[in-house]
């Protein structure tokens, strides 16, 4: 049973990550071995699972109909045994997480390593990254994300918090060129923004009917890192727009100086996603249960 279920498992995965040597890194096999198996898994049937060519792998008809039947099988499989997880006590098991690069660094690992020490069952493999990830082609359990969710109905979402924008710069830039007392007043600054893939990220404030405005700007240095964009404010380079849990120790030491402190701070929302299930397994659970407890607090 165990050798008919391990070949129906490489199957579905070869099915589902294009290819054998994308397979088989996700099921943390050599190709060799993941060949070998669908060898095996087609001569215990009778039939073509693959139509292969040197550049090309796809479903016979036989592999279509085998391939739904093998899905439907086996989540069931995972069903019964998230169901019996849930009622364990203590979680273990591995937990595939990808989180954005600064607010993982700063504020998810923390968490995470809090739950390795209070669970030592759990295992973490952890990818931090700012690019959109396929979570279920990628194999993920959860992805933390901002901003607007993905238009996929094949995920599960929760709110894990809310990152309040605020602008700042530093004293010694202020002396040097005054305080900006209007949202039109940004474009006589130099302003130290945020940009990625070739974009900039406007600077946004709700307008108060629904809207947001969007302020010219006047760019001299941009960087897609907004631990470096915070840096380069602090050294006098100019005005940014941060999330206020970023500068909030910048802010007490008085490193750094919050502006336009009466217009309305625009917010980004933090999500968890995961692949929707009858059952979520409690290693899982656990995790999003605890980001949502602790996140929230340190985003102020």
């Amino acid at each position: 049973m165990t050798d008919r279920l391990s070949g129906v498992s490489a199957f579905v995965a070869v099915v589902e990550a294009g290819g054998f040597a994308a397979a088989a890194e996700r099921l943390s096999l050599s190709r060799s071995a993941v060949g070998k198996t669908i060898a095996r898994l087609e001569g215990r049937l009778g039939v073509r699972l693959f139509h292969r060519t040197t550049r090309s792998l796809s479903l016979t008809d036989d592999g279509h109909a085998f391939y739904e039947r093998c899905v439907r099988a086996l989540s069931e499989l995972e069903a019964a045994e998230a169901a019996l997880d849930s009622a364990r006590r203590e979680p273990t098991g591995r937990v595939r997480i990808s989180v954005p690069v600064l607010l993982g660094r700063r504020c998810v690992a923390p968490v995470l390593m809090e739950l390795a020490s209070r669970h030592p069952g759990l295992e973490f493999d952890v990818s931090f990254t700012d690019r959109p990830v396929d979570l279920i082609e990628e194999g993920y359990d959860v992805v933390v994300r901002n901003g607007p969710l993905p238009d996929n109905t094949g995920l599960t979402a929760r709110k894990l918090c809310s990152q309040r924008m605020t602008v700042c710069a530093a004293p010694s830039y202020l002396a040097a060129r005054g305080r900006p007392r209007r949202l039109e007043d940004l474009v006589d600054h130099e302003a130290v923004v945020y940009g990625r893939a070739g974009k900039i990220r406007s600077w946004l404030f709700p307008d108060g009917h629904g809207g947001v405005r969007s302020p010219r700007l006047s760019t001299r240095i941009r960087m897609d890192d907004l631990e470096a964009v915070a840096d380069a404010a602090v050294a006098g380079r100019g005005i940014s727009w941060l999330p206020c849990w970023l500068i909030s120790e910048r802010v007490r030491s008085g490193a750094l100086v919050l502006l336009l402190k009466d217009l309305p701070a625009l917010s980004f929302e933090t999500y968890a996603l995961w692949p929707q299930s009858p059952h979520l397994p409690s290693r899982v659970r656990v995790v999003i249960d605890a980001l949502a407890e602790r996140l929230p607090r340190m985003m102020d």
